[in-house]
């Protein structure tokens, strides 16, 4: 017997979590399959930016998520026991009506991101199956078979690799992976309880002469709304060998702090790495795609790798859900490689330059100014634009207008049509916002129509956002839009 799926989405991490809930949304089946026997259990990827919480925002999970999470301690450095002063890790960021997430990012462990990804899928009617473990695929022109250590075998139109940096599916794929080590040294994340820090900073420990012979930076980070604590530690020889064990983790603590042995309780996750900046040589081949850290391993530094690999999902989801069941055209999935590849090669060298110091976390790490300009989708129509004017291809500002506020009329799985200062399409309501529409209609279905009075993050015209929130197409007028709609699958019609 073989289980049938629209999707079949290998991972049940942020990425594969993210990407089921986006699915499901739009009404199209993906089966989820998870090698290990639950969701991840540690804090790894902590941090939220402002971007990704406007994803998750449209998910519907933003609140869930804030009141589960925090903004990031002040930190403080300690030596020989003493408070030695405060250390400020991120470049002050204002929000602005246009970016109203801008700022630090949401602190929420990992873990806790995850199940509350896995109850708005569930919410929506999917599930994980856990305990598969790909073993095999093989795909022709219609589908993709993928095989399991135990379990039926799965016939799948499309797959998803979103099974980490060990991915079994790359690996089955034969995809290589080009980068480099960022530290030829390891590092060690664990989530532990101690007593003895308060939980309203973020404790430094610079290394030190002392009796640490392998030396290296400790840092003891409060996890809100928990009682956990993430601890990271680095090495400066290249060949230690990390010990996780508990005694290993009080050892480590006790040298590097003026905490004893015993104020480390309990050690709830731990792992090893060595930081490293690779990315997969492509992100598809065939009806297989590739996302996350199964696409893009890198440095934690800089909190770039979870809203990364969200984003991923969130850039494939639509464009899977229009094949699947709008009728849009198969190459529009090509533009998934062509989009993502640029966006994540830009992110392994901003990791790996806040990792060496090179870069301080601020406005680049919020991930607010990425964006597809000058790829397939992004059509920009409009001549003699000023410098610093939004373009096709920019992320969509936020803002509200004659009552209109945009994010809400973003928020969903359907594309919008904004009309900005300038003749348009009428509402959807038929709301009079005292902007005239233009002669005729403009209609389609999946598309929502709205229209504001000037405004300056914007501009004036006319702008078709996609359902990941950035301008597919602009122009001064509706004029040369169905051409556009035509290359994604909608069918609008100007008269």
């Amino acid at each position: 017997m073989t289980t049938h799926t629209d999707v079949l989405i290998v991972g049940a991490g942020p990425t594969g979590l993210a990407l089921a809930v986006d699915l499901a949304r739009r009404g199209t089946h993906a089966l989820v399959v998870e090698r290990a026997d639950a969701l991840f259990p540690g804090s790894r990827g902590k941090g939220i930016q402002p971007r990704t919480q406007e994803v998750f925002d449209d998910f519907g999970v933003l609140d869930a998520l804030r009141a589960q999470g925090g903004t990031y301690p002040v930190g403080m450095i300690w030596q020989d026991g003493q408070r030695q002063g405060e250390h400020r890790m991120f470049d002050e960021v204002e929000a602005t009506e246009a970016e109203p997430y801008a700022g630090h990012a949401l602190m929420v462990p990992q873990w806790r991101t995850q199940e509350i990804l896995f109850a708005r899928l569930t919410e929506l009617g999917g599930s994980v199956a856990f305990g598969r473990e790909l073993v095999g695929l093989a795909q022709d022109a219609d589908g993709v078979t993928a095989s399991f250590a135990s379990g039926t075998p799965v016939l799948a139109r499309y797959v998803v690799a979103a099974d980490g940096g060990r991915s079994a599916v790359r690996r089955a794929l034969g995809i290589g992976m080009t980068g480099e080590t960022v530290d030829p040294a390891p590092a060690l994340v664990a989530d532990i309880r101690v007593t003895g820090l308060d939980r309203d900073n973020w404790h430094f420990f610079p290394p030190t002469d002392a009796a640490d012979s392998e030396g290296g930076f400790l840092a003891i980070c409060p996890l809100p709304h928990t009682e956990d604590f993430q601890l990271a530690a680095g090495f400066a020889d290249p060949s230690a060998r990390p010990d996780l064990s508990l005694d290993g983790i009080r050892k480590l603590v006790a040298t590097r702090t003026h905490l004893a042995p015993d104020d480390v309780t309990e050690v709830r996750w731990a792992s090893d790495f060595r930081p490293r900046a690779a990315m997969a040589d492509r992100f598809r081949q065939g009806r297989v795609f590739l996302a996350g850290d199964a696409a893009h391993v890198h440095s934690p530094a800089g909190g770039q790798g979870l809203n990364t690999s969200v984003q991923d999902a969130y850039n494939l989801g639509w464009k899977l859900a229009a094949v699947l069941r709008e009728n849009a055209p198969a190459a529009l999935l090509d533009s998934y490689e062509e989009e993502r590849m640029p966006i994540a090669a830009q992110m392994l060298g901003l990791s790996t330059g806040v990792h060496r110091g090179e870069v301080r976390r601020g406005v680049a790490t919020q991930q607010l100014g990425l964006g597809y300009r000058g790829c397939a989708l992004a059509v920009e129509t409009r001549v003699g634009l000023p410098e610093g004017a939004l373009r096709a291809g920019d992320r969509a500002p936020d803002g509200t207008r004659a009552g209109v506020h945009l994010f809400d009329a973003f928020r969903g799985p359907h594309w919008t049509l904004l009309t900005v200062g300038t003749e348009g399409t009428a509402d959807t309501d038929g709301t009079d916002t005292g902007v005239p529409a233009l002669p005729g209609t403009c209609t389609s279905t999946g598309v929502r129509a709205v229209r504001i009075p000037a405004y300056e993050a914007y501009g004036s015209g006319v702008f078709l956002v996609r359902p990941d929130g950035y301008v597919g197409w602009a122009g001064e007028s509706a004029r040369g839009l169905a051409e556009y709609a035509a290359l994604v699958g909608l069918t609008v019609h100007v008269s």
